[in-house]
């Protein structure tokens, strides 16, 4: 599906997605048209979900924290809910950055972002906790990220 030139433009989106096409080009020394035809492409294929951005927590003065979830799924929504359904409704809250299904010992893991301690144990306790399905968690704050 792809090949050598797809991989190298996607090394380079990977390590800054802000880079023009001229300089994607200019760095792989492909063609600058074939690099924007081959990124639409790529976008087009879904193989490119979509372009994000890492914030500072330190220079915004908030706090990030995995949580992991381990799911009751006899308890979500009387048996008939789903991973995936639980998985759209905790990215309801502005709070929850991304989520995903695990493999492990652990079905969800969330990344979240918060004012402080305060607001992560708010929103462990009061938001969590009353969800349907959720049978535990455990959460890592963030202490770095590169």
């Amino acid at each position: 599906m792809i090949d050598k030139k797809d991989e190298k433009i996607l090394e380079e989106l990977a390590r800054d997605a802000k880079q023009t096409s001229k300089q994607i080009s200019k760095r792989t020394l492909i063609p600058i048209t074939t690099v924007h035809n081959r990124i639409k492409k790529l976008e087009r294929l879904g193989i490119i979900k979509n372009y994000t951005i890492q914030l500072n927590d330190q220079a915004l003065g908030t706090l990030s924290a995995y949580v992991m979830i381990l799911v009751d799924y006899k308890a979500l929504n009387g048996g008939r809910g789903s991973q995936h359904e639980l998985i759209q409704s905790l990215q309801v809250n502005p709070a929850v950055e991304y989520a995903c299904m695990l493999t492990g010992s652990f079905d969800i893991m969330i990344k979240i972002r918060v004012k402080d301690t305060t607001e992560l144990n708010e929103f462990v306790t009061k938001h969590l906790r009353n969800m349907d399905g959720i049978q535990s968690t455990q959460t890592m704050i963030i202490l770095n990220e590169t």
